[in-house]
């Protein structure tokens, strides 16, 4: 007796059965529940990524500044003034960039939606539960549970729909409570408070000392402070273990002093060969 999906007139071929399965256990199943950080579902996805993206631009960019200003020999008054510029400038480019980039990250799946959506009713290809149901087998599934899921899945058309989004587009259902003007203001605000601590020496060090030298070596504690907190955080919000969290901090820091080294180089460069 042959096997069918119950979606009216579309009919599937019956898959062999004797097909090998892949076996996706993991020999880690059985040993405790992985931990995710105590904030992670507090501030949710977009908003790590929001945060860390532009918190590591914000002390990047600033402490690069900082460093090529310095190289060529100007004055704490030029640093500071070319620093909060340059930094309220880059906070409301990457605010408005991220806005307009959630904005349209949120329509195209909108659109990919309704296109799925006209492509399971008019079933294109006549192959809409079929792809699903070869994916279901390809991740291990039995061809008869496969077939069971895929023919409840043919009876809720919209639940049929998420599930193509999900499984052959990659693609999830934004939450509808999600702003995307809350992802560019998270982004402005961050840019801001993580890239002001470079700049932060050139004020607190006024009072004590006059020397340049001295400034950007305090310049350079906070930028690797801000840097290592940044990894910190972002170690901590996604839970990972204390080895991870270092490798983490490193690569954050490491990041930053390459990118400010190339700075220096360069302005360094231009100080003494262009005059």
């Amino acid at each position: 007796m042959k096997h069918q999906i119950d979606n009216h007139a579309m009919h599937l071929p019956l898959l062999s059965t004797d097909a090998p399965q892949k076996n996706n256990t993991n020999k880690n199943d059985d040993h405790e529940r992985p931990q995710m950080g105590p904030w992670s579902g507090i501030i949710g996805v977009d908003r790590v990524k929001s945060i860390v993206y532009a918190g590591l631009d914000a002390i990047v960019t600033c402490f690069a500044l900082i460093s090529s200003i310095s190289g060529g020999r100007l004055s704490s008054f030029d640093v500071l003034v070319l620093g909060f510029a340059n930094l309220v400038a880059d906070g409301i480019s990457m605010g408005f960039g991220d806005y307009v980039s959630s904005s349209a990250e949120k329509d195209m799946v909108e659109k990919e939606r309704q296109l799925t959506r006209w492509e399971v009713a008019h079933n294109v290809g006549g192959s809409q539960l079929e792809d699903l149901l070869r994916k279901y087998q390809s991740l291990g599934m039995d061809y008869q549970d496969a077939l069971t899921v895929v023919n409840v899945l043919a009876k809720y058309r919209e639940v049929l729909v998420e599930e193509k989004m999900s499984m052959n587009k990659g693609m999830i259902a934004p939450d509808e409570a999600e702003k995307p003007w809350k992802n560019g203001l998270v982004t402005f605000f961050a840019f801001i408070v993580f890239g002001s601590a470079p700049l932060l020496s050139y004020i607190v060090l006024v009072p004590f000392t006059n020397s340049q030298t001295i400034k950007f070596l305090g310049a350079c504690v906070l930028s690797a402070l801000a840097l290592g907190l940044l990894g910190v955080a972002k170690a901590k919000i996604a839970g990972q273990n204390s080895v991870i969290s270092v490798i983490s901090v490193f690569s954050t820091v490491l990041n930053g002093a390459i990118a400010a080294s190339a700075a220096y180089l360069i302005g360094w460069i231009l100080r003494n060969v262009a005059g």
